[in-house]
């Protein structure tokens, strides 16, 4: 059974531990987490790829062959200024538990800790086997967390449930995404003579109206809005008075499910020719769209365990990036749920509802305990 005061209490004692990323140190957290499952009954296993950078496994057997994934993350955003409420003192008021991480997601982290525990101390074996991961780094792209633990093979579940939501939303489709930096080469000359160079910075310019403007093709998908393109730097030039030879930018643009990132960088090149002689494009992150059927299995089952305690969630697209493509590239189906509560996440004065976070381990109780049941 799941307990209201334990779980509280575990999601203050978790908000208490500093784990921002940047700096990147979830190895204190990590151990808490250690200790809380070896109460029950759970042996653990430590993976880092960098020192402190600290990922825990957990293996507890189901009654089937089939294995389920739950991971939630350890790290957190950093802080930053202008808090109301302190930011490591998993402060109550109104019914809410305020903090770094209270909704993303040491609330995730919390529910899935007691619905083992409370699976544990009623001797109640889960459908499926249940791999818990509380990964490292994945709010700075996971490089020392669910990537590296999948490419090594060190976790291939058949399954996976990321805790990483809000309000008991699924989440069964997102965007993929490309981060690259154009560089523009001109000429310099003096400020008083524009003519005698090429101007990278006003190359530059006329390349970003042109990216912003363009209408990429695309077939609509019924959760997620269009494409994006997002010009998140820029810097060039060296002087006031001397034409710039020298200008760079970064991009991140957001495409959906259906288009082909092949084309995708052909049609940017093009873009980029059309105004510049000399240039280089260089992807710093390429992320391929994600999209589950909402009659799997993960979801359905999902939907059926909320029904328990009178929830209806809702079937939603990411808009962001999630850590759930990194399954796609392993052929794993992956969807994302959890309870943290919308527009908290990553903001100052950050919280979550007790009443969610309740509710949010009973589902998860429940979907355990009911497992996934056939494809529809």
């Amino acid at each position: 059974m799941i307990k209201k005061e334990r779980l509280v209490k575990l999601t203050q004692d978790l908000i208490r531990i500093n784990s921002e990323n940047p700096p990147g140190d979830e190895s204190r957290i990590a151990e808490f987490v250690k200790r809380h499952l070896e109460k029950s009954g759970l042996k653990t296993k430590v993976y880092e790829f960098k020192k402190n950078r600290t990922n825990l496994l957990a293996f507890l057997r189901g009654r089937s062959d089939t294995t389920l994934l739950v991971s939630p993350h350890l790290d957190t955003v950093p802080v930053g200024k202008s808090w109301k409420h302190k930011a490591f003192a998993g402060e109550i008021k109104s019914g809410k538990i305020y903090g770094r991480g209270a909704t993303d997601c040491k609330c995730n982290l919390a529910i899935a800790l007691e619905a083992i525990r409370s699976l544990y101390e009623e001797k109640i074996k889960p459908q499926s086997n249940v791999l818990f991961v509380a990964s490292a780094d994945e709010e700075a792209g996971s490089k020392y967390g669910l990537i590296p633990l999948l490419e090594k093979k060190i976790i291939r579940p058949d399954f996976a449930l990321v805790l990483d939501s809000d309000e008991f939303n699924i989440v069964v489709a997102q965007k993929g995404l490309m981060h690259f930096k154009v560089k523009i080469f001109g000429k310099a000359a003096h400020g008083a003579y524009p003519e005698r160079g090429i101007n990278a910075i006003e190359i530059a310019s006329h390349i970003i109206c042109t990216l912003k403007e363009n209408k990429f093709k695309y077939k609509a998908h019924p959760l997620l809005k269009g494409p994006t393109v997002n010009i998140g730097k820029i810097s060039g030039g060296e002087k006031v008075n001397i034409v710039a030879d020298y200008c760079e930018f970064e991009v991140d643009l957001r495409y959906l499910p259906g288009m082909d990132k092949d084309e995708i960088i052909s049609e940017l090149k093009k873009i980029i020719a059309k105004f510049a002689k000399r240039f280089r494009i260089e992807f710093d992150d390429i992320q391929k769209p994600y999209t589950i059927d909402k009659k799997h299995p993960l979801v359905y089952s999902l939907i059926a365990a909320a029904k328990e305690i009178e929830i209806k969630p809702q079937i939603k697209g990411s808009e962001g990036a999630t850590v759930i493509t990194f399954f796609r590239q392993h052929n794993i189906p992956a969807i994302s749920f959890g309870c943290g509560n919308s527009g908290c996440a990553h903001t100052n004065d950050e919280y979550v509802q007790i009443d969610n976070l309740y509710k949010g381990a009973k589902i998860l109780e429940a979907y355990l305990k009911n497992g996934l049941g056939e494809e529809k």
